[in-house]
């Protein structure tokens, strides 16, 4: 059996493959390969076992990154928070990752990467060359019951508490993927980068997600007067709801602003008939994130990135965790030059 490469960008068959599938997410998408070549210049590709021409049977995609500052690496994907190998058969799949992590390809690279969100049914430890990597947790609500039994088995005293106070508030609300929206939640993703000693992503990387998922790309702003408060930015595709990025303005936390911007979008997922709310990944460092996540019912599962080879731990300082000196000098930066650090160096570090 052989190893076929396709482009996902231009083979139709990919798309045709994710319409599929009940297992593809956001991040399995064209568009969301699209953002990550306009952006960062990465070179995105799928790896099947199904020969050209015929009817797509399953995918593993894939990006290269080349930098000369972190070395080359294959990712499935950058930026996601996961990305589940498309495989019937665990064997074919098993095929292409030996063909990836092959000696002679590997010594060219760092390492490969999959971040699959579940390993279930397609088992990588002791199966294939990866070993197990870095450990996040992710949330997942399930929207199946109706909105007031969702209500009722949010936690009372700061979720339901949080909810009914923005009622009472009667904050504005505007959601969308105009430029003014963008730079309203932009502003607020700077603010909460600094926060939490980071650059931020290059504003670029954000416009092209709106521009590559149109009517599936939103961004969500709460303000109080002309203040924005809280901003979230989620994608609604193939039945789920994904919540990927949330800022806000710690002078406003008793607003409880990011409370009601996900009790907006629950209802609005309920309205189009998402079967889940996918509240993402976070890092198991951040306990106070997690419980946030907890308190909304959501089924929490660990999530587990595979690598091969096993890489050093030599990262970009001030995008790793530890880098206390170069974070420190990060949280006094003018924000242009924080900005500009971000634009800098997010290509390096998919």
């Amino acid at each position: 059996m052989s190893v076929y490469r396709l482009d996902p960008l231009a083979d139709p068959r990919w798309p045709e493959f994710l319409a599929r599938l009940r297992a593809a997410s956001v991040f399995h998408t064209r568009g969301w390969a699209h953002a990550l070549r306009r952006t960062y210049s990465y070179e995105p590709f799928v790896l099947t076992t199904t020969p050209p021409g015929r009817e797509l049977q399953n995918g593993l995609p894939l990006c290269r990154i080349k930098s000369w500052l972190t070395g080359e690496r294959l990712v499935s994907l950058p930026f996601a928070d996961h990305c589940q190998p498309l495989f019937g058969q665990a064997a074919d799949l098993y095929q292409i990752l030996d063909e990836v992590c092959s000696p002679s390809k590997a010594n060219a690279r760092r390492y490969v990467e999959l971040r699959p969100l579940s390993t279930a049914e397609l088992p990588l430890g002791g199966q294939t060359p990866l070993l197990s990597g870095s450990e996040y947790r992710l949330h997942l609500l399930d929207l199946n019951p109706t909105l007031e039994e969702l209500f009722h088995a949010f936690d009372k005293s700061s979720i339901q508490r949080g909810i009914r106070r923005g009622v009472r508030l009667a904050l504005t609300y505007e959601e969308g993927a105009s430029l003014a929206l963008l730079q309203k939640f932009y502003a607020l993703q700077v603010l909460t980068r600094r926060r939490h000693r980071l650059p931020p992503q290059p504003v670029q990387w954000f416009l092209n997600l709106l521009d590559v998922f149109p009517g599936e790309a939103k961004i969500r702003v709460l303000s109080q007067g002309d203040q924005p408060v809280a901003s979230i930015f989620t994608f609604l595709y193939n039945g789920a709801m994904f919540y990927k990025y949330g800022c806000s303005d710690p002078r406003f936390n008793n607003l409880h602003g990011t409370t009601q911007l996900f009790w907006r979008t629950i209802q609005e997922a309920k309205e189009k008939g998402a079967r889940v709310f996918d509240l993402g990944r976070s890092d198991l460092d951040n306990p106070g994130l997690i419980a946030f996540k907890s308190k909304w019912g959501a089924a929490d599962r660990q999530l587990t990135y595979w690598r091969f080879p096993q890489p050093s731990q030599k990262r970009l300082p001030v995008l790793a965790k530890g880098g206390k000196a170069g974070r420190q000098i990060l949280s006094h930066l003018p924000d242009p030059l924080l900005i500009l650090l971000g634009r800098t160096l997010y290509k390096h570090a998919g």
